[in-house]
């Protein structure tokens, strides 16, 4: 892919290496963490505002929803208008979003804000790892991609901790507040560290109708799903919200199917490997999502943690895929990928099973640690594997595609499954910050996540190739995933630098 611009020169260890390290880790790291953080952050806000059990499902959903709708755009746009400066603008955009979010006088509010978070998010999230693969000397590339991984899971491992921390210390509005100096780091290291760069073979038309389709279906899915509880699968809003997501879906592939220059090319899916890590990959994240979605709240809600407790419960996760992901995606370069990507998700699946003992007379060590240390050996196994699959499967010029692609997929995965889960498990019209209702349904919700891991572990050992994919990308293979999100790099462009 031929580059314009004045990057590719910049060194691994020097000081411009180092401001286009850390805008672009901060960056990355604060659309990374407001998708997990707020999780923590629910029951309070929830008895703050009075909030029903849908409106705690939008202040999470609306955030993913304009991102996942988004990402690949936003990918776009980086390319065709400079990284660097759609970068700095979808900073300072989630900034101001993530000012509104803090200073919401009510959750209709809140929820409108987390929306244009998402947007921000959508614009600064594909051109982080973009940027670097774009502006370091390639000598260099590889150890910088590491660096950024690397840094990134601390970050995800901090996260946490410090939005217990501040929810239980002062008040759940500074976990958006704090990104507003965060941000103004990164906008100023940016404008002066980070060189601008472009793609000049990129697409000269936008996908916009496949954009407004994506988004419209998405958005009509989870509406009607999570109205679903509350007005009955027989209410005419529910009804035409999920009609409008089915023609909104089925509108996107017609589209993508007849346009010039697509958003997502379908001809990668002829790769049958990609196509099913693809499926893994929907399976294994609706499960995560679920658990990241629930677990916090049940430990607040039913067994009582502090906010603080519940938010490093599950750190371990992290801490065990950043120590064994490297590892296991060495071993999946051995033996092929078939064996990790299914083992792992059946050890997800039983760690699961111990979730769903958690009730309100658990402890932390007796009944939360054993779950969260299966769930890290399970992911680790699997994570490293999938993506390297998922961008190893398919043609070289299509590798940032199919890293975009699988990014929106694990976005999608985790806003239905936030949508669908409460009302699958049997809410109601029951109350997600009340012990008597979450209980029960909390218990089912991890026995059915339990059940999506299962699936996607029998995916894998049907479609899954048992030797990796002929192109497999090293740097791929250094990458590893936070415990929500994908990993992932963003990038919907750089085919050498993908996670």
């Amino acid at each position: 892919m031929s580059e314009s611009g004045t990057g590719s020169g910049v060194r691994y260890g020097r000081a411009d290496g180092r401001r286009v390290l850390v805008a672009t880790v901060l960056g990355s790291g604060m659309a990374f963490l407001d998708a997990t953080v707020v999780n923590i952050a629910l029951p309070h806000i929830g008895d703050e505002f009075h909030a029903g059990a849908a409106s705690l499902q939008w202040i999470v959903n609306g955030y993913t929803l304009s991102l996942a709708s988004l990402i690949l755009l936003g990918g776009s746009l980086g390319d065709r208008f400079g990284r660097r400066r759609v970068f700095v603008l979808g900073v300072a955009w989630f900034a101001t979003a993530s000012l509104l979010c803090g200073l919401a006088p009510n959750v209709d509010m809140l929820i409108a804000a987390r929306v244009l978070q998402g947007v921000g998010g959508a614009l600064l999230a594909p051109g982080s790892l973009a940027i670097i693969e774009a502006s370091f000397h390639p000598d260099d590339r590889a150890r910088a991609i590491g660096a950024w991984s690397g840094l990134g899971g601390a970050a995800g491992a901090i996260g946490p901790f410090l939005g217990g921390w501040l929810v239980q210390a002062a008040t759940w509005r500074l976990v958006f507040l704090i990104n507003v100096p965060v941000a103004a780091v990164v906008i100023l290291l940016a404008l002066r560290g980070v060189p601008e760069t472009r793609n000049p073979d990129a697409a000269r038309s936008l996908d916009l109708v496949g954009v407004v389709t994506a988004a419209a279906g998405l958005a009509g899915l989870t509406y009607g799903f999570t109205a679903w509880p509350e007005r009955g699968g027989s209410s005419p809003v529910v009804i035409g919200a999920l009609a409008v997501g089915v023609a909104g879906i089925g509108g996107f592939l017609l589209v993508e199917m007849r346009a010039r220059e697509p958003m997502l090319p379908l001809e990668i899916f002829r790769s049958r490997a990609f196509s099913a890590a693809n499926l893994v990959t929907f399976a294994v994240y609706a499960a995560l999502s679920g658990v990241l979605f629930l677990v916090v709240l049940n430990l607040q809600v039913v067994v009582h943690f502090t906010a603080l407790a519940a938010g490093v419960a599950m750190l371990p996760v992290t801490l065990l895929m950043l120590l064994l992901s490297a590892r296991a995606g060495a071993l999946s370069q051995r033996i092929g990928p078939r064996i990790p990507m299914s083992v792992g998700p059946v050890i997800a699946a039983c760690a699961l099973l111990l979730f769903s003992r958690i009730g309100a007379h658990s402890t932390y060590v007796r009944d939360v640690l054993p779950a969260v240390v299966t769930l890290g050996l399970g992911m680790s196994l699997t994570v490293a594997p999938l993506t390297a699959t998922a961008l190893g499967s398919v043609d070289e010029r299509h590798a940032g595609i199919a890293s975009g692609v699988n990014n929106a997929v694990a976005r999608a995965a985790g806003l239905l499954a936030v949508a669908i889960l409460p009302l699958a498990a049997g809410l109601g019209g029951g109350s997600l910050t009340n012990s008597a209702d979450l209980g029960p349904v909390y218990h089912r919700a991890m026995l059915i996540c339990s059940g999506m891991l299962l699936v996607g572990a029998v995916t894998a050992f049907v479609a899954v190739p048992a030797k990796r994919p002929a192109r497999e990308d090293e740097s791929a293979r250094q990458m590893c995933c936070a415990i929500a999100g994908t990993p992932l790099t963003h990038s919907h462009t750089a085919p050498e630098a993908h996670q």
